[in-house]
């Protein structure tokens, strides 16, 4: 979001509906989980096999059309539109504006996940049907591959698109479909699109810190030899509050220097892996085979939805995992198409894709295949270690523990981990805050007193859920509850963008030349 200073704000009339509704909302659930944990546990059981089972190919259909919109929109006519004006310069070099796109949408759960998720598929029927080598290693580049990806890439250009080119004024979801309902954006039908987003990401936020951060302070109480408390993982959930709290009060500046900090914290991890591991033969041809076994069943893999439920694998994984990014689908693009200003539609396409698969990909290549490395070659018994009880963050302290100086690289996975929550929810926290105004000019930021109620309100939840130790399906419960409806907005915001783009296009006169804002009148 831009970060001019801002004393207008506080003229700007609060939302209070869409602050004080999902707040309610999601502290009635933070108290359900105190006092009633199994009650909530079957209830958010209940509510999944409804929207995660029967509802599956919802998801499933919104992913595959997500990806094949992003596509259509890099290499058509709508690929020309530059988001901005004709003289528009992009605002960040090529390196920070990636460094930016990576780290503020990658929480701490990618280095949670790519350590684990392979043990996770390999315990599975489904798997090791089909060969745990070959596939363990395979889902994890799909998971968080191009589709989930798409997501957010489609919007960031629907949102750059209505920002920059179109200047509405208004930084919300029920915006973005201004073109499909018109006057009705205004009223019930708009407060409830931003309603559900708003929901959608305090359930994402709930799930992904209530994932990763027990595992940091595992490994802290590791390194010291202390015993593991839940307080332990609260006062980290308090310590990230607050870095990304400072990031954001700091402005763009702040969000910049914090996310080139990540990224230098990132790449020595996984130097750290590669210099001291020696498996680096095994990494590269289990990448290289997995890339290759996913190029070639990407479409199988896509619609792949167990009619007849004989493993249920893409309803208990795939299906969560779309439904996982979708929860944030409602903040972080809004915080791309910010970012994205000078840039044409297919460069933000492509060059978002290039950025956030590499970042992703190295990632799994290095830690994933790293620990599998361990399992299939020297005999940790990763899955079965969780299968007798174990949790994952255990299971990865294992992993960590075959290295030479495991101690020091334990303390770097948690710094990573602590800068990678802190540029996700400093871009989250600046989106929410936004939601909260009915209007907010684009130029404009939220005061400063409301970015830190929304930066201590993220963690109630998962202060909650790490307290109760809920297990990981009902974690994965809370975010596919959280997606259902972003699923339908989602499709709804991609209609419209074509419907106005399609629109501008024609008014301005479309030549193979770029497109920009100065061939319409702002507003128009």
């Amino acid at each position: 979001m831009s970060m001019k200073p801002d004393k207008k704000t506080q003229a700007n009339q609060l939302d209070w509906f869409t602050i004080l509704v999902p707040l309610g909302i999601m502290l009635s659930m933070a108290v359900f989980f105190m006092i009633r944990p199994d009650e909530s546990a079957g209830v958010l059981t209940v509510i999944r096999g409804f929207l995660g089972d029967d509802c599956s190919i919802l998801y499933a259909v919104v992913g595959i059309g997500s990806f094949l919109a992003t596509m259509y929109l890099a290499f058509s006519k709508y690929g020309k539109i530059k988001l901005g004006g004709k003289n528009e310069k992009p605002q960040y070099s090529g390196f920070k504006w990636g460094t930016m796109i990576f780290t503020s949408t990658m929480g701490a759960d990618i280095l949670f996940y790519s350590l684990c998720e392979w043990s996770m598929y390999a315990g599975e029927d489904y798997i090791q049907a089909k060969g745990v080598q070959e596939w363990a290693s395979t889902y994890p580049f799909f998971h968080w591959g191009p589709i989930v990806w798409s997501f957010y890439i489609v919007l960031s250009v629907a949102f750059g698109y209505m920002l920059h080119v179109r200047k509405r004024d208004k930084q919300r979801f029920s915006e973005a479909c201004r073109p499909l309902l018109g006057k009705q954006v205004d009223r019930l039908p708009g407060r409830a699109i931003d309603f559900f987003a708003i929901f959608a990401l305090l359930c994402g936020s709930a799930t992904t810190f209530s994932l990763a951060t027990p595992l940091m302070s595992d490994a802290i109480c590791h390194v010291l030899n202390i015993g593991h408390s839940p307080a332990i993982a609260a006062v980290f959930l308090l310590i990230i509050a607050l870095v990304y709290t400072i990031a954001v009060l700091l402005g763009m500046k702040g969000i910049q220097s914090l996310a080139s900090l990540c990224t230098y914290f990132f790449l020595a991890l996984i130097g750290y892996f590669l210099l001291f591991g020696g498996e680096i033969r095994y990494i590269l041809e289990t990448s290289f085979q997995s890339i290759g076994n996913l190029v070639q069943n990407f479409i199988p893999m896509s619609t792949y939805v167990d009619p007849l439920r004989k493993t249920s694998f893409p309803q208990n994984w795939t299906i969560y995992y779309w439904a996982y990014w979708l929860v944030y689908c409602s903040g972080t693009p809004f915080f791309l198409g910010q970012i994205s200003k000078g840039r044409t539609v297919k460069q933000t396409v492509l060059g978002s894709y290039a950025w956030a698969l590499a970042g992703t990909a190295l990632s799994f290549m290095i830690l994933g295949n790293y620990a599998l490395a361990q399992q299939m070659k020297h005999g940790l018994d990763v899955t079965g270690f969780v299968a007798a009880g174990g949790t994952y963050s255990q299971a990865i302290i294992k992993v960590f523990e075959t290295l030479p100086l495991y101690k020091v690289g334990l303390v770097l996975l948690v710094i990573a981990m602590i800068s990678f929550y802190s540029t996700t929810f400093d871009a989250v926290t600046l989106v929410i805050a936004s939601y909260s105004y009915r209007r907010l000019d684009k130029d404009r930021t939220p005061d400063k007193k409301l970015m830190v109620f929304w930066a201590i309100t993220l963690i109630l939840l998962p202060m909650v859920l790490i307290f109760r130790e809920q297990s990981l399906y009902c974690l994965q419960s809370v975010t596919i509850i959280g997606a259902a409806p972003v699923a339908v907005i989602v499709t709804m915001i991609i209609i419209s963008f074509f419907r106005d783009a399609h629109g501008f296009l024609k008014k301005s006169g479309y030549r193979e030349t770029v497109i920009s804002a100065d061939d319409t009148e702002p507003g128009e």
